[in-house]
């Protein structure tokens, strides 16, 4: 072998040891367009965490914040997203931080320190779940998961809806938030979806969330109470019969008064479909021909 066959065939496999170098360093999630995506991920939002693993980004999630409890295998910190720690969530060393809340000004902190956020701001609609799941979709390198995930979201929810008997006069409701009566009226984003589905909020005024009194709650007499505060509080359709003069509201006397998961129901991401259908079968088993209060 001459003199510059040698120095080729040196070159060559320097040339090939570096590419395979690269090739085992660089484990970079990518799609198929070849873009980067984060394989770091830490979320500090319960209803993100629930959009991440629905949209098969559950791998790249290294840590969760402690009220994410679903899916049961999602990795559960001591991170909060109320009050985050710069440095606890920099422990994790993240490419991506996912929240609600720019709570203590955290996103300008992780921007500084090089870390992407992205922000998923309460949903106030049914679009913005689903834009939102599409957001986080785009994020992580799910782009078709996330938009397949949606597809069967709205039709799952459209033919539930349409399932539902039409009234001519729509069941009147009652939703406890905690047992201090807090409420919804029609313009939040439960109360949307329970117009969807028939009902109307006996809470009216411009706040979406306000606290009733006893008294305006006898007064209303509500055809069905949704109770989503037996998790938090403890409340259960037995203490509800038992509260002074509430034995005569048409929901308790006609037993519609329904427990509802407080986490399907606080959290707007993909599970708002199991909400959808729990409250479309308890509407669907009441009949249509029952007198309005």
């Amino acid at each position: 072998m001459s003199r510059r066959q040698s120095s080729l065939l040196a070159s060559l496999v320097a040339v090939l040891a570096l590419l395979a170098a690269c090739a085992d360093t660089d484990t970079t999630p990518a799609d198929r367009s070849g873009a980067a995506h984060p394989d770091a991920i830490v979320s500090l939002s319960p209803t993100a965490t629930e959009m991440l693993f629905a949209v098969g980004a559950g791998d790249q999630v290294k840590a969760v914040d402690d009220q994410s409890n679903y899916p049961s295998d999602a990795p559960k910190t001591r991170l909060s997203g109320y009050t985050p720690n710069l440095e606890a969530i920099l422990g994790y060393d993240p490419d991506l931080v996912v929240l609600s809340d720019d709570s203590d000004g955290i996103i300008a902190k992780l921007k500084r320190a090089g870390v992407e956020v992205l922000q998923l701001p309460a949903a106030k609609t049914l679009d913005d779940t689903y834009t939102q799941i599409e957001q986080v979709g785009a994020a992580t390198g799910h782009v078709g998961d996330a938009a397949e995930l949606v597809s069967s979201m709205r039709t799952e929810i459209d033919k539930t809806v349409q399932s539902v008997p039409t009234r001519e006069t729509p069941l009147t409701y009652y939703y406890e938030l905690d047992n201090t009566f807090y409420s919804v009226t029609d313009n939040t984003y439960i109360g949307q979806i329970m117009t969807m589905l028939g009902l109307k909020s006996i809470a009216t005024g411009g706040n979406g969330y306000p606290q009733l009194s006893a008294e305006y709650i006898l007064d209303a007499d509500p055809q069905v109470i949704f109770l989503a505060d037996a998790q938090c509080c403890g409340v259960t359709p037995q203490a509800v019969a038992a509260r002074a003069g509430w034995g005569q509201i048409a929901a308790v006397k006609d037993d519609q008064m329904h427990v509802l998961d407080g986490d399907i129901a606080s959290r707007w991401g993909p599970r708002i479909v199991d909400l959808v259908n729990q409250v479309a079968g308890i509407v669907k088993d009441i009949p249509v021909t029952a007198p309005a209060p």
